[in-house]
């Protein structure tokens, strides 16, 4: 205890052992017995109730006081005890045959077993009926303020007291009146504050222990227990009690305010106390104590509910934290410079997590937006968080604890939340918010000087609960735990983002390395190739005359010949190309009256680039082959080519010799065979065909319509949904694919997983995915979607032919493509919606919307 000159404050009455008081209320008796059931101890008034002193009853047998039947059924119940803190009741007992009934608690503590009994109430109500009811009371208000408000009605309802509140419980220990019921007449306490040294810690602990707690009558003369003699000096602990004595500081407490008699229910949350029932009367009043165990077991579901709320809103806070985080990586996955831009970043966090301000640390930049410290203030608080790098969330509700000089701009940034962006915590975003001078409703000053009172050099408790005004200055309002959370997510996010685009560096670097090796290797294949072809031409080069210059014109002509080819693949960045200029360009580098002798008959029409670059080398290889030994070997031999489009859309080629040698059909197959037989099918999945007749060789070739293109058609644009003007994110639209059957066609397994999601989370009823076309289109007939998302790519095929299904069903689908303005699409489809990679919440729920949108039906 504290002496007389010591200073005295509130946090005095945290030294009172209020459990180890050795006196019990009136309205009831106490008895304890050893294992061996023989009595140990006695409240002084057990002879009010049992015709027994208590000096008389110690060191007797239990069945000498109660009845057999009485004992046995105690004995029954104790052996049901389970947990340190568990009490049995046992309601209308009968102890005695000379006795009325009695309601009885038990439990075991220190060893003793602890009898406790009051009068019976004989009210015998329907407990669990009476519960179930008012909790379905409480499952009809659609709001936690509705509820906690429904909550105190019930209770005062069923006790009778003149006030009955909630009392919720902050995070430093003070605590708020949130929900009020009491008569008319009395005021009202709700939205008082009182300082966590009103309910000192160790009453907090046997809340959690005892969860209701009575207070009869303040005015009572508290009960003292009698102990046997091996007994005394060993305090009975009776924080399980339900009769257990009052503190005399919190009788004068309760007397400061008016108040008989009160009651306490705890509410307990995810194991912790969250706040209370706390109920006041006016007068004496002693609720029963069946009454208080249906008090109890309602309080103990009205906790469960109230937990599912707020883990209700908990899941919906970090469902929005999770949207913003997809939105947040899509948008950086499209632009990373967002990153270094605070007034985006901002308006991205402080959409999840409330602020006033935002400053950005990268590489030693700093960049600051809304409220926040001034540029020196920003360095030293980065400093700050250097040195005591933990490589998590950091959050301060006053900055000036963590760095002095922040007292100095407290008003424009008081609080903060610093969100690490690497591993090393070298990079953050902060957070700021803005000084939070605040007028907190207090029952009572928390700082008022105290004096002594009537019980000696102890704490009289404020004698005045006028409400008293607090202003808070230089902090701010704490980020709560649930913002934390959210942080953390937010911060994985970010650390992810920057990872990756640390990452897709190093990848681009080594992409550029490895590029830099192939072209040289290539480039020096193609010039050994070069020179080989320049040293054939050169060898097999005979002039007409012996003149020196006939013989370097005819050399020239035929170099120059071979480059127009090359320049006609590459003449715009690998973009379609005309077939005869193909032609003509390798009949001119082997024949000098090639053009004349080589007779072409078709359409114009464009070779995409892969496809011109196989049939580049295809007709090379029949030029020279048949320069060599062929038609084209004498003066009197021609060729016919010619190609057409089938009904299909693919192009079919013939290559006719005539007029030339005799052919036979070669001995082996060499190179140029090879390449002739095998790379339409091979590259282009097209077909091809060769034959060896004596008058000539015959070649033909299909080439896949998707290869082939128009006069005039080039590159399909990419209808590309765009990503949101920077700013404050809009809201994407939400289930628009509620009750919706979706196709995705996606090869890559994680992108379909990561697709799914989205899709789910839009409200899709069911999803099909597949990874090739053949399975797309299987799916597409046994799963009858009403809705398709397409990859373009799949491996080395394309997801055309399932759009071209879907087309003639009538089913809406639109593209997905990691490749942006370089897709290419048919020209059926070339209005269609294509999604860039990667997928987002933001840009399928858009892309999706538009399309149902505008889709008839």
């Amino acid at each position: 205890m504290p002496s007389v000159n010591e200073p005295v404050d509130l946090t005095n009455c945290d030294r009172e052992p209020i459990h180890l008081l050795g006196a019990i209320q009136p309205i009831g008796f106490l008895l304890t017995v050893s294992e061996q059931w023989v009595v140990e101890r006695a409240s002084a008034n057990l002879a009010e109730f049992l015709g027994v002193a208590p000096e008389e009853a110690i060191g007797k047998p239990l069945d000498m006081l109660f009845g057999g039947q009485a004992v046995h059924h105690f004995r029954n119940r104790i052996a049901m005890l389970r947990g340190d803190d568990a009490v049995e009741r046992v309601f209308g007992c009968s102890l005695r045959d000379d006795l009325a009934a009695f309601d009885v608690a038990l439990h075991v503590s220190g060893g003793e077993i602890v009898i406790e009994a009051e009068p019976a109430s004989d009210e015998h109500g329907d407990a669990t009926n009476t519960v179930r009811a008012m909790i379905a009371r409480l499952d009809l208000t659609d709001t936690l303020e509705k509820f906690l408000n429904e909550g105190a009605r019930m209770i005062r309802g069923l006790t009778g007291f003149d006030r009955v509140m909630v009392y919720r419980f902050d995070q430093d220990g003070s605590g708020e009146v949130a929900a009020e019921a009491c008569r008319s007449g009395i005021g009202r306490f709700r939205g008082l504050h009182y300082p966590a040294t009103d309910i000192p810690a160790q009453a907090r602990t046997l809340y959690k222990r005892n969860l209701l707690r009575v207070i009869a009558d303040i005015d009572a003369d508290p009960v003292p227990i009698v102990s046997a003699a091996h007994r005394r000096g060993q305090t009975l602990d009776l924080s399980l009690s339900i009769l257990r004595s009052v503190s005399r500081i919190h009788v004068e407490y309760l007397k400061n305010m008016g108040v008989g008699a009160s009651m306490s229910i705890s509410i307990i949350v995810d194991d912790e106390l969250w706040g209370l029932f706390a109920c006041h009367h006016y007068a004496p009043l002693s609720p029963s104590f069946e009454r208080r165990s249906v008090c109890e077991l309602f309080a103990q579901m009205f906790a469960m509910r109230l937990e599912s709320r707020l883990r209700k809103e908990l899941m919906e806070f970090e469902r929005r934290a999770r949207d913003i985080s997809d939105q947040l990586l899509g948008a950086v996955a499209s632009d990373e410079t967002l990153l270094n831009d605070p007034d985006w970043l901002g308006d991205i966090l402080t959409s999840a997590i409330p602020a006033d301000g935002v400053g950005v640390w990268i590489n030693g930049s700093l960049a600051l937006s809304g409220k926040t410290p001034p540029a020196h203030g920003f360095r030293e608080i980065i400093a700050q968080l250097h040195d005591t790098d933990t490589g998590h969330v950091f959050t301060t509700d006053q900055i000036s604890r963590v760095v002095p000089s922040a007292a100095d701009y407290a008003s424009t940034a008081a609080g903060m939340l610093a969100i690490p962006l690497s591993r090393t915590a070298r990079d953050y975003v902060v957070l700021f918010r803005a000084e939070l001078i605040h007028s907190v409703r207090w029952g009572g000053d928390p700082h008022k000087p105290v004096v002594y009172g009537p019980n000696g050099p102890r704490l009289t408790p404020r004698e005045s609960f006028a409400e008293w005004k607090e202003l808070v200055e230089g902090k701010a309002r704490p980020f709560s735990p649930s913002e934390l959370r959210v942080a953390e997510t937010l911060r994985a996010t970010l650390i992810e983002v920057v990872l990756r685009l640390a990452e897709e560096a190093t990848v681009q670097r080594q992409q550029a390395h490895a590029r830099q090796e192939l072209l040289i290797a290539e480039l020096n294949h193609r010039v050994r190739n070069i020179l080989g072809v320049i040293r054939g031409l050169i060898r097999q080069s005979k002039p007409h005359d012996d003149s020196l210059e006939g013989f370097v014109k005819l050399v020239d002509g035929r170099i120059h010949a071979l480059a127009r080819a090359h320049n006609q693949i590459t003449d715009d960045h690998w973009g379609p190309a005309p077939i005869q200029a193909l032609i003509d360009a390798e009949a001119a580098a082997f024949l000098a009256d090639g053009v004349g002798r080589i007779q072409i008959s078709g359409d114009f029409v464009l070779l995409n680039p892969q496809a011109y670059s196989t049939m580049a080398l295809v007709i090379h290889e029949l030029v020279t082959n048949s320069a060599k030994y062929g038609s084209l070997s004498v003066a009197s031999g021609r060729v016919d080519i010619g190609w057409a489009r089938n009904a299909a859309g693919d192009l079919e080629v013939d290559w006719r010799e005539q007029q030339g040698p005799e052919v036979k059909v070669p001995t082996r197959k060499g190179f140029g065979t090879t390449i002739i037989g095998r790379s339409v099918p091979y590259d282009l999945g097209g077909e091809a065909d060769i034959a060896f007749h004596p008058d000539g060789v015959h070649a033909h070739f299909r080439i896949p319509a998707r290869h082939v293109s128009e006069a005039g058609q080039g590159r399909m644009p990419v209808i590309k949904y765009p990503r949101p003007a920077l700013g404050h994110p809009s809201a994407p639209p939400e289930q628009v694919l509620r009750g919706h059957r979706v196709l995705l066609v996606e090869d890559s397994l994680i992108i379909a997983l990561d697709a799914e999601d989205v899709l789910a989370r839009l409200g899709a009823e069911d999803i099909a995915t597949a990874s090739t076309l053949d399975g797309g289109l299987d799916a597409v007939e046994s799963f009858n979607p009403s809705v398709a998302m397409l990859d373009i790519n799949l491996g080395d095929r394309t997801s055309y032919a399932v759009a071209d299904r879907l087309d003639e069903l009538r089913i809406p689908f639109l593209f997905a493509s990691g490749y942006g303005e370089q897709a290419q699409l048919p020209e059926k489809h070339a209005h269609r919606t294509i999604v860039q990679k990667p997928y987002t919440l933001e840009n399928v729920a858009r892309a999706l919307d538009s399309l149902l949108t505008a889709t008839p039906g």
